[in-house]
């Protein structure tokens, strides 16, 4: 009976040692596993070349303002805490996601700003026309001021914001939707219309810009879809600068293209002007009922990705039938 006694006395104090040196081992497997998270969080921090030199960037931020490039920030899933605006004047191509969202003015005014309480500044790489300096800037909220390359280039502002905000996978996958999206677009456009010429003409009160080559969406136009020029853009060469020249009524008679867009508010005094114009209306897309109607400039104005993927929507949404 003795030894039964013993045995269990031995058996459950295994029992008991066993449970300890598991719970130990638990224990120092969550101290494991929170220290981990605070070394991946100090080292989460991200540090990027600027026109100001290297800026790093905190872990973590989500009060960013990026103005009159929030396109970027809504193609990787970031809505800014406000948006560019001139005035009444916003980016009407983005305001399906920002309607709800305040604006700031253009040139960011020092007060404007410390209002929004941003954790991120995103700013534009020639600053002369904002309110305030990098140092004043710099003082409120951390600041990455774009590089000339990353300005000027949408694609790689989808890739630096995408390492800037730890959004690295949602910026690859949005440029690869993006270049699908196109290459789509090609096939069913190359369909519909073959060789035939597409011009765009930006109508501004009675004066008429044709968009050259590379000018805005005229590049996703020509050079991503591959759509023939008209002799008159091939004349006018590169946008040398963002200096818009307006041409006459005259010089458009000249515009041979297929298929013309006039990307004009509604009521605009120079669509009327148009239609009362004898040269114009012999020209071959008038006379072919191929003038096309646009009452949303914003996106054919301006260089994204949301930008060029609705340019790419109203060409296909126009011409593939």
């Amino acid at each position: 009976m003795n030894s039964i006694k013993k045995f269990r006395l031995l058996f459950f104090s295994i029992i008991f040692g066993l449970l300890m040196i598991i719970s130990a081992c638990g224990k120092n497997s969550d101290e494991t596993t929170e220290s981990e998270k605070e070394n991946s969080k100090d080292t989460s921090e991200v540090t990027v070349e600027s026109a100001m030199g290297d800026v790093t960037i905190p872990s973590g931020v989500e009060r960013i303002m990026a103005p009159f490039h929030e396109d970027a920030l809504l193609a990787l899933g970031v809505t800014p805490v406000a948006k560019w605006a001139i005035g009444e004047t916003v980016q009407t191509y983005l305001e399906k996601d920002l309607k709800d969202v305040p604006s700031i003015e253009w040139n960011l005014p020092l007060e404007q700003v410390l209002d929004h309480e941003p954790e991120l500044l995103i700013l534009e790489n020639n600053m002369d026309g904002y309110e305030g300096s990098y140092e004043e800037y710099n003082k409120i909220a951390t600041t990455y001021v774009m590089t000339e390359e990353t300005q000027a280039d949408w694609r790689k502002q989808i890739e630096t914001f995408g390492k800037i905000l730890g959004k690295e996978d949602a910026a690859k996958k949005a440029l690869s939707d993006y270049e699908a999206k196109v290459t789509k677009a090609k096939e069913q456009i190359k369909g519909a219309i073959g060789d035939e010429t597409v011009a765009a003409i930006w109508v501004v009160g009675n004066q008429f810009f044709l968009f050259e080559n590379n000018r805005h969406s005229a590049d996703v136009v020509y050079n991503e879809l591959g759509i023939n020029q008209p002799t008159l853009i091939k004349e006018l060469g590169d946008a040398e600068s963002s200096q818009w020249n307006p041409l006459s009524v005259e010089k458009l008679s000249e515009l041979d293209a297929d298929h013309v867009f006039l990307l004009a508010l509604e009521g605009e005094q120079g669509i009327e002007t148009l239609n009362n114009s004898a040269v114009w209306q012999s020209t071959p897309a008038a006379q072919n009922g191929n003038v096309h109607i646009l009452n949303d400039a914003s996106n054919w104005t301006n260089k994204g990705l949301l930008a060029s993927k609705k340019t790419i929507d109203d060409l296909v949404k126009t011409l593939v039938k």
